[in-house]
This record gives structure tokens, C-alpha cells and sequence, in this order.
């Protein structure tokens, strides 16, 4: 015997409005995926040298890519953030009840889900801190950059936020696979060993590009 749905939201029944809400909250979080992915890549460009990161630095500035494209993605970042926000228990009575379930379930993918909520704080307030500071001293260089780490402070912060953000888009990236039917429940272990794999070599990456940037000479 099935239920009607009665209860609406702006002339949507509440089922076919949070159906949709996942869905813009799944799309948001993909862009953000592929996003990090880049950054990455630019980031690490200075492993190559100063010359390389600053060219490719030259073409987001040239081709308005910076410009433009960073209040978007700080825009989709917050949509993100307030959507996967419906979900997350801020009470301290709701938090206490779900880890007592987590514990007792003892199911890896509802702890993946705790750690992806608690990162999820946390790059909240440094990611945005870090999005205004390279917002407002624009153009991005590899000087400039390494000019900001070696003070000691963004050094340490960015050892915090790198693996945070890592995390994050990693576990997010295998629950979009299981959550969106991508991958079915046999193959999860091995999605789940490859993206453990893809982690830890971005983190890697990182480091070695924090490390690069902190021992880089300055004029």
C-alpha cells in the first residue's frame, strides 16, 4: 500500500524536492571535484619550475579564467556547502546519537560519511579565507605564492587544509560512484582501493609543491 505525498514546498511534494536538491547538490560537488583536480595541477606546475607555473598562471589571467572563473566557483562552492549542510547534525544530542550508530553499524562508508562532514567544516572556513586572499592579489604567481608560504603561517595552514580538501573530494568523489549507481556493491571494495590510491597521491603531490614552494629562492 503506498502513501500519498501531501506535504509540498513551493507546489513541489518534499520527496521530489529533496530528489532534486541531491541532484544539484551531486552536480555542484562533481564540479568541485574536477576543480581541485585542476588546482592541483597548477599548484604542482612549480615542481616543473617557477617559469611553468607562472605561464600557465598567464593563461587563466589572460583568458579571464581567474577572474571570472573563481567567484563562480566560490558560488558553487557555498551552494555545495548549503545543500550537504541539510544533512549534517549540528545539535550536539544529534551528534552524540550518530556516532553511537556508527559505532554499533561498524560500516565503513557511514564513517567515510562522518569524516567528509567534519572536513567539510573545516574547508569551509579556510577555503574561503584562502579563496579571498588569492582573489584579492591577483595576478597569481609563483613568487608571490612562495613569498606567502615561506612567512611560517600559510605554511602550516596549507599543511591543514591540504589534506582536509583531499580527503574530502576523494571520499566525495567514491560516494557520488556508489550513491549515483556508478559503481554497484561488488565493485565498491576496489573503487574504494583506488581512490584510497588517488588521496595519497595528491597529498603526496602537494607536499612535495608546499615544500617546493617554501624553499623556492626569492628575489
Amino acid at each position: 500500500m503506498s502513501v500519498p505525498t501531501t506535504a509540498t514546498h513551493e507546489g513541489l511534494p518534499i520527496g521530489k524536492l529533496s530528489a532534486y536538491l541531491d541532484w544539484v547538490q551531486m552536480l555542484t560537488g562533481a564540479t568541485l571535484i574536477l576543480f581541485m583536480w585542476s588546482h592541483l595541477i597548477l599548484v604542482s606546475s612549480i615542481l616543473l619550475g617557477p617559469g611553468v607555473m607562472n605561464g600557465l598562471a598567464w593563461f587563466f589571467e589572460a583568458t579571464y579564467m581567474a577572474q571570472v572563473g573563481g567567484p563562480l566557483i566560490f558560488l558553487c562552492f557555498l551552494v555545495h556547502f548549503v545543500l550537504a549542510a541539510r544533512k549534517i547534525p549540528f545539535n550536539t544530542k544529534q551528534q552524540r546519537v550518530m556516532l553511537a550508530n556508527a559505532q554499533r553499524m561498524r560500516h565503513p562508508d557511514t564513517w567515510l560519511w562522518i569524516v567528509q562532514a567534519v572536513t567539510a567544516m573545516g574547508i569551509l572556513i579556510m577555503g574561503a579565507i584562502h579563496l579571498w586572499v588569492i582573489l584579492t592579489n591577483l595576478p597569481i604567481t609563483a613568487e608571490k605564492s612562495a613569498a606567502r608560504i615561506q612567512t611560517g603561517f600559510w605554511f602550516v595552514f596549507y599543511l591543514f587544509l591540504l589534506p582536509m580538501v583531499e580527503l574530502h573530494v576523494g571520499i566525495g568523489f567514491y560516494r557520488i560512484l556508489v550513491k549515483w549507481g556508478f559503481v554497484d556493491r561488488p565493485g565498491r571494495w576496489t573503487i574504494k582501493k583506488k581512490e584510497n590510491l588517488l588521496t595519497a597521491i595528491f597529498i603526496g603531490i602537494g607536499l612535495l609543491s608546499l615544500l617546493r614552494y617554501y624553499f623556492l629562492p626569492l628575489k
